[in-house]
């Protein structure tokens, strides 16, 4: 069994420092811990290089300035930060979790005074789902939580309370047997999983929602410029659900997920086909090489 999160081995860059793992803590009243005022990454390894590390690294920052909150390095410092603790680390294929907060200078819903702290971790990590259930395709139910409105919340950004939803859909999934859960947004459209974007394939093209309440993902953009390579179209619109049914074919991407074929959602039914295998394919070639 896999040691906890808070006692491994190895080392955490935090706050311009490598520190052992066990070692690195924060105070029970950090303002983020209350009000939820950290924004993160998530970040995949393949043979000791993170991929898209820069896109990740101004997304992050750009979160961070829709928080309010500056994080006191550049972005060049933060990717060699990465690069740093990948090495440090010894990690051939794994995962990097950079995360900055709000700390416990001040308690309350005002911050302005708190000190933005930075914290890079680093593991190994193998599919995001079982890699035989994967190839068959992945089941989904619907989660009765909805993506909000823009109007009520920062969507744009990697932040953490906006994950809240998602942990309470993923929970309901699995306690049901499923593998993930797929959320609507506020007006009953498609949205996206709990934490992926969703594609489906109908007559040879591929549609996604668009991503107007919900983030648009950094391996959802890689794979729609994977698809047009192939000449394949992507139609970004608002999805129903009950046009799912329409469609023969179904997958999920994101940095954890990769490009994941799904298998069913709710009651309709999806075969993984051609299209998706190649897109499979495509997506492993290109971070691997």
């Amino acid at each position: 069994m896999a040691a906890h999160f808070d006692n491994r081995d190895g080392y955490i860059w935090f706050n311009g420092e490598l520190v052992d793992w066990p070692d690195v803590k924060l105070h029970v009243l950090s303002h983020a811990l209350h009000y939820a005022s950290s924004v993160f990454e998530g970040e995949r390894v393949y043979n000791k290089k993170i991929f898209k590390l820069e896109e990740h690294t101004e997304r992050l920052f750009y979160s961070a300035e829709r928080m309010d909150m500056k994080i006191p390095y550049t972005q060049d410092q933060v990717n060699e930060a990465c690069k740093q603790i990948v090495d440090k680390n010894s990690i051939i294929d794994g995962y990097v979790r950079p995360i900055a907060w709000r700390g416990a200078e001040m308690m309350g819903v005002s911050a302005q005074s708190t000190k933005i702290n930075l914290a890079i971790a680093v593991w190994e990590w193998p599919s995001y789902f079982d890699p035989e259930q994967r190839l068959k395709g992945i089941r989904l139910t619907l989660s009765k939580w909805k993506r909000p409105s823009p109007e009520t919340i920062p969507c744009d950004t990697k932040a953490a309370g906006l994950y809240m939803i998602c942990t309470l859909s993923k929970h309901d999934a699995e306690k049901r047997g499923y593998a993930d859960s797929l959320m609507l947004d506020y007006e009953n459209y498609v949205a996206e999983a709990t934490g992926a974007n969703v594609f489906f394939i109908k007559d040879g093209e591929i549609h996604t929602p668009i991503p107007d309440c919900f983030l648009d993902g950094i391996t959802r953009r890689t794979v729609i410029d994977i698809a047009k390579k192939r000449g394949i179209k992507v139609i970004e619109r608002k999805i129903l659900p009950e046009e799912m049914s329409d469609f023969s074919e179904c997958f999920l991407t994101g940095t954890a997920v990769e490009v994941t074929p799904v298998s069913e959602i709710a009651e309709c039914k999806f075969t993984p086909g051609e299209i998706t295998k190649n897109l499979m394919e495509d997506y492993l070639n290109l971070v691997k090489n």
